[in-house]
């Protein structure tokens, strides 16, 4: 059985003929920087996430480091995030010689714990990027109570969770994304919106920042060739706008896909000793960019239950095996093992099983029912 952690091919497979059109009309155009496909795919995008500003650029890493350079992050500045992440998030804190300031993350959606946010501000912290990771969104109604109380600036990382849900004690709800002062994305191509190549955008409420954020990813200038400020060479092209302008039309029904999916996993490991099923927040819906489980018995045993699924033909990934604290790029900020301990504890826990819109039913079952045999060989032994 063909199992792929990902599967970008089939899915291209059923709208070949839109995205092979859509491409077709940007060569014939010769706009293949800023062109006609990149201001449709960037108004679609903004009537999607219900945000009156988006800016498209090159990639998500790019997004993040735009997104605090318009929030005039300089040296010396705190900028507070989680350990448990993609190292991007971090990245784009160092490049900019701010200091990357850590609060560990909830056990359950493995998000920043807002509990324990108030305790890591100082008066160098500069802005907060909460990480919507896996899926979900972070828990954003304490934290943005935080972020006001003390007029620090909240800039999503959604690089994960496009088409989230978040809901309000109130019964509001937003995008994730669309709540902070500004939001983030990346289309990298595994994405729930995937180019086929690097992609990013950023999106805000704020028309002075957005202007702003623009000015930026333009190498600084309004009017060409005149610099107004320093600014970095982040443009989405137009042959990835096409193409996402197509599969924007299709999010929702791949984000359905994705949760049908995982409630299909979900049931097949529910009476699975050792394994710990994703946790679903009350507050947010889940699009299962991936869908990570727990192997509580720790490090050990999860790679060994890895190895054995390599060897029956069937990938997982664990994202990620090493906090972000305690990688060696980090270590000058002064964290040590132990500072954080619940990622400190899903590095040791965490598997992701294949998860994408063309999953079907007798590939999760093989999956289930090897993942079931592998973990009961251990309490057999």
């Amino acid at each position: 059985m063909d199992i792929r952690m990902v599967d970008t091919i089939t899915q291209y497979e059923k709208i070949r003929k839109e995205i092979d059109l859509s491409i077709s009309e940007v060569l014939d155009s010769g706009a293949y920087i800023s062109g006609p496909s990149v201001s449709r795919f960037k108004e679609n995008l903004g009537k999607f996430l219900e945000v009156p500003y988006v800016i498209p650029c090159a990639n998500g890493t790019d997004a993040l480091q735009i997104a605090l350079m318009a929030l005039d992050i300089e040296p010396g500045d705190e900028v507070i995030t989680s350990p448990f992440t993609f190292v991007a998030t971090v990245e784009v804190i160092a490049l900019l010689k701010a200091k990357p300031v850590f609060v560990d993350v909830h056990p359950g959606s493995f998000n920043l714990d807002p509990s324990k946010l108030e305790a890591a501000i100082t008066p160098r912290t500069k802005a907060i990027v909460p990480v919507h990771l896996f899926g979900q969104c972070a828990d954003m109604e304490p934290i943005l109570e935080i972020s006001r109380r003390h007029n620090i600036p909240v800039v999503e990382d959604n690089a994960q969770a496009i088409g989230a849900i978040y809901r309000f004690s109130d019964g509001t709800e937003k995008m994730a994304g669309t709540m902070g002062e500004i939001g983030t994305t990346s289309f990298y191509p595994s994405k729930n919106l995937g180019a086929y190549g690097d992609a990013g955008a950023i999106f805000t409420s704020n028309k002075e920042l957005a202007e702003k954020i623009h000015v930026i990813c333009n190498h600084g200038s309004k009017v060409k060739y005149y610099h107004e400020s320093i600014g970095v060479n982040s443009r989405l092209d137009s042959i990835q706008a096409a193409i996402l302008d197509v599969k924007l039309r299709y999010l929702h029904q791949y984000n359905a896909a994705r949760k049908q999916a995982a409630d299909t996993f979900d049931s097949l490991l529910s009476e699975c000793e050792g394994i710990e099923v994703p946790h679903r927040a009350g507050n947010s819906t889940h699009v299962f960019h991936q869908y990570t489980l727990r192997i509580t018995a720790g490090r050990e045993e999860r790679d060994r239950i890895k190895n054995e699924l390599g060897a029956a033909g069937i990938p997982s990934m664990v994202y990620y095996p090493v906090a972000l604290h305690l990688q060696d790029a980090y270590r000058e900020y002064g964290y040590r093992e132990g500072d954080f301990p619940v990622t400190e504890q899903l590095t040791e826990e965490v598997l992701s099983l294949p998860m994408h819109t063309e999953l079907d039913y007798a590939q999760q079952e093989y999956i289930a029912q090897a993942l079931k045999r592998i973990a009961a060989t251990v309490r057999q032994a």
